[in-house]
């Protein structure tokens, strides 16, 4: 386990991301999105860079039960902001299934590309809820327990836009090799500070990402960083 996150306060974080994004797709790793407004930045920045999309595999982190092509969907972002503008692709979570189905369909995608129960993805990017929660790993919540799956159905969202979702799980999470918050904005202050400045709680699942034997990093702009003490 990592003894701590390597915590970064850096003037754009976005294209801090891009930056790192951009070595994984060279090393054609297994890389896994999340969504949001700053991760899209980062995407549409890493579609303007010359690279070869035919080595690495894109994943995805969580995804809402919509549609492919409905607003909400981590996908759709992704698909506008990188993947038609790259020529890349990705291996999506089937979310309109449903949570269940979903889960399934993604959990045997996974172990069919890994050949074992758990992935071992190059890069898990993530985000950070104002709730603390992590991927749709939310406070509280049943999933946080589950130890014995790549992934999770998630009937209930603890957060707008409230429809359910397909999660990593934690396990999943911690066996990658490289994990990345990309964290912007002082609404998300007090969560960092609890996520990244306290100690492991379910109350704030994104505390719980420990990476096994890989490198846990944050991406912060000053203002998500404010209650954080950061070298």
């Amino acid at each position: 386990m990592t003894a701590g996150p390597d915590i970064r306060a850096v003037p754009d974080p976005a294209a801090a991301a891009a930056d790192l994004l951009a070595g994984h797709v060279r090393a054609g790793s297994h890389i896994a999105l999340t969504g949001g407004s700053t991760p899209r930045r980062s995407y549409a920045r890493l579609a303007e860079m010359d690279l070869d999309w035919s080595a690495p595999t894109l994943w995805f982190g969580d995804e809402r039960c919509v549609a492919p092509d409905d607003e909400r969907s981590n996908y759709r972002m992704a698909r506008e902001a990188l993947l038609d503008p790259a020529g890349a692709r990705a291996e999506r979570i089937r979310g309109e299934l449903g949570p269940e189905e979903g889960a399934a369909d993604y959990e045997s995608r996974l172990r069919t590309a890994f050949d074992q129960a758990l992935p071992v993805l190059d890069l898990v990017l993530l985000g950070l809820g104002s709730d603390g929660h992590c991927a749709s790993l939310f406070p509280g919540r049943p999933e946080l327990d589950v130890t014995d799956r790549a992934v999770v159905a998630v009937p209930e969202a603890g957060l707008e836009p409230f429809v359910a979702r397909v999660s990593l799980t934690l396990a999943a999470i911690n066996a990658g090799r490289e994990v990345v918050f990309l964290v912007t904005g002082a609404e998300k202050a007090e969560a960092a500070a609890r996520a990244f400045g306290g100690t492991p709680d379910p109350d704030t699942p994104a505390s719980l990402v420990a990476p096994e034997s890989g490198a846990l990093t944050v991406l912060m702009d000053a203002a998500a960083a404010e209650r954080l003490e950061v070298a």
